[in-house]
């Protein structure tokens, strides 16, 4: 699926481990905004608005600019492979993408682990999304 060469994408896809890194930052943000939810409201309603407003916050962010804060943190955009030189993914793209990681995590992580042999390094809802995270090397 990623056939352009890194420099194509504004960087080379981006590690492991700055990427989970990345996914911590942004889940502590979303942890704590869940949580002054669930405090106020009760802990279904809370979980409820919790996962709609993720839902929100990696569409809007992914679908904009490619970064969470999380991501831009260190130094990650998430590009589609599809749409040209390191286009944003776009906000329909962003949400499949966010509802993947979660079929990506149900099963036994392998969904997210994939890209530590994807030549690409891919994760099955970077493949699904036609994304890539990449390391662009600058920060915010």
């Amino acid at each position: 699926m990623l056939d352009e060469p890194a420099g194509a994408l504004g960087g080379s896809p981006a590690g492991f481990w700055r990427r989970l890194g990345s996914a911590l930052i942004d889940g502590i943000i979303l942890g704590v905004v869940s949580s002054i939810i669930q405090y106020a409201t009760n802990r279904g309603l809370g979980t409820l608005f919790g996962f709609i407003i993720a839902g929100i916050y990696f569409g809007y962010f992914h679908g904009t600019t490619g970064r969470t804060p999380g991501n831009a943190a260190l130094g990650i955009t998430v590009v589609s492979v599809r749409d040209g030189i390191g286009q944003p993914i776009g906000y329909g793209r962003a949400i499949a993408r966010w509802l993947m990681s979660y079929v990506s995590a149900i099963a036994i992580l392998i969904g997210y682990l994939w890209m530590l042999w994807d030549p690409q390094k891919q994760t099955w809802h970077d493949k699904v999304a036609g994304s890539v995270p990449v390391y662009t090397g600058s920060n915010v």
